[in-house]
């Protein structure tokens, strides 16, 4: 996992920066088999706008990491502990890492217009112990990327906003769907307008994220 990053920039800058004390932060989940590939690349030119505006960004891919899917076992809701009873992957890590930022982004390659096991398990786990502690990532801001190759995009964009609403989230728009299209790792580059909508949704929650923390 890396750890956050910061843009200093201008002393102004960094007043505005900082609100209330501490410096925001927005933590991507890459959910692409392929680290750096065209899921990331997107990732990346929204989390530049977030650098941009002095919030701190993270970038966890999710490819090599092991994440199991949910068991339904209900043992979050019984204990309360913020934590999922599974222990030995890195889910209770991941779902630290949502806790603690005020934005999350996920991102997921498009598999049979769907989205990939290793973001759905996330997506469960994470889901089931907010619920379970009072909602945890309630008002925090989220927002979906999604790469594919040529179509089935918008049922992924779709099921990965299923987790931001369903956890009381504020979503963000763009100028678009947020979907860059590409086949081979780096063929996003050549999307003009997905990297446009991408560069907008950065700078459209870094807007919000300013606005809730006023």
């Amino acid at each position: 996992m890396r750890s956050f990053r910061r843009n200093a920039g201008s002393p102004a800058k960094r007043g505005e920066r900082l609100m209330n004390g501490a410096q925001m932060k927005v933590v991507a989940f890459n959910g692409s088999a392929h680290k750096g590939g065209n899921t990331a690349i997107l990732l990346r030119y929204v989390l530049k706008e977030l650098e941009n505006e002095g919030i701190a960004t993270e970038l966890i891919e999710l490819s090599g990491s092991e994440i199991h899917g949910c068991r339904a076992c209900g043992t979050c809701a019984a204990n309360k502990d913020r934590r999922c009873s599974q222990k030995g992957d890195m889910g209770n890590a991941y779902i630290e890492k949502m806790v603690e930022a005020d934005g999350i982004l996920l991102g997921s390659p498009t598999y049979f217009a769907n989205i990939s096991p290793e973001i759905a398990a996330l997506m469960d786990r994470a889901c089931f112990v907010s619920r379970a502690n009072g909602s945890l990532f309630r008002r925090k801001v989220g927002a979906a990327v999604v790469a594919v190759r040529r179509a089935g995009a918008i049922p992924a964009f779709d099921a990965l906003n299923h987790f931001f609403f369903f956890s009381e989230m504020i979503v963000p728009g763009s100028s678009y769907w947020n979907v860059g299209i590409g086949r081979e790792p780096g063929d996003v580059e050549q999307d003009a307008e997905g990297i446009r909508t991408m560069k907008t949704l950065g700078q459209n929650m870094a807007w919000l994220l300013k606005k809730l923390k006023n």
